[in-house]
């Protein structure tokens, strides 16, 4: 039994799936793989969702927890994620209702970050993400070192 084309080039394979979907030839398009390549692409969204909220708090994380390294960098860097994720949001709206889970499994992440690149203890750290994603994409929002 051969390899499909499906595992030996997958661009030539979606292409032939999207002309056999659009040319109406269900009976002929690879199902299988079409369904599975389309919840991988749902993975994929929510992935993004998170690795976005990763950088959004690791940074917000850096500006409370060293208020002397603050710079334009990590000012930039909280404003683009905050573009970032209202635009990925305004393309994906369900992933809203994924909010909680998703900035959740971020922080978790965002911690190790931030042990890493500061330096600091994660004793250090709120052991639960302090920002609310009200607060993470709101513009005014900068957090304040809290001693």
């Amino acid at each position: 039994m051969s390899a499909s084309l499906y595992d030996t080039d997958f661009y030539a394979w979606a292409n032939e799936q999207a002309a056999l979907l659009r040319a109406g030839k269900l009976s002929d398009a690879d199902i299988a793989h079409i369904a599975e390549e389309i919840e991988s692409m749902g993975r994929s969204e929510k992935r993004e969702l998170v690795n976005r909220l990763v950088v959004l708090a690791l940074h917000l994380l850096k500006w409370q927890f060293q208020p002397g390294l603050r710079g334009n960098s990590w000012r930039l860097s909280v404003e683009e994620q905050r573009y970032r994720l209202s635009s990925h949001l305004d393309d994906n709206p369900s992933l809203k209702a994924r909010l909680d889970s998703a900035i959740q499994d971020a922080y978790r992440l965002a911690l190790i970050e931030a042990e890493k690149e500061t330096g600091l203890p994660r004793r250090v750290f709120p052991v639960e993400c302090p920002y609310s994603f009200a607060q993470m994409m709101d513009a005014g929002f900068w957090p304040e070192q809290t001693d």
